[in-house]
């Protein structure tokens, strides 16, 4: 595994705490611990799968680390790949709260964009990656 790859799990990996008490909170939030805030349902379906979002695509960043090394990539490529997935966690996941965010929100706001940012940077890295890996 190559250093570059070596700094971005640790990087990524850095970032699973913050999921977990995000996690946490959204419990706290769902279970009616915290009063103040009273939530729709549609803002509490966007908060589940922001939160899920981001879990699930931060593991496959992880995942996919592992194998970036392996492509026979130009260094930029492999940067891209390196980058665009934990970033589209971070898009993804941010659309979906974004979109949500206010009182008696139930219909999605503006920062929705950042959800089909978030689309755009996951596939561009699975294409590269996908493509990387069968030429090598």
């Amino acid at each position: 595994m190559s250093n570059e790859t070596k700094l971005m799990s640790g990087i990524v990996l850095l970032t699973v705490p913050s999921i977990i008490y995000g996690g946490f909170f959204l419990l706290q939030i769902l279970s009616g611990r915290h009063e103040k805030f009273s939530l729709t349902a549609f803002q509490r379906a966007m908060f589940r799968a922001g939160h899920a979002h981001a879990g699930v695509l931060v593991m496959l960043s992880l995942i996919i680390l592992l194998y970036v090394d392996q492509t026979q990539l130009s260094d930029q490529w492999k940067w891209m790949i390196r980058i665009s997935f934990p970033l589209s966690a971070i898009l993804v996941s941010g659309g979906f709260f974004g979109a949500a965010a206010g009182k008696n929100i139930n219909t999605p706001g503006r920062l929705i964009i950042l959800l089909y940012a978030g689309i755009i940077m996951l596939v561009t890295g699975l294409l590269t990656a996908g493509i990387g890996l069968i030429k090598s």
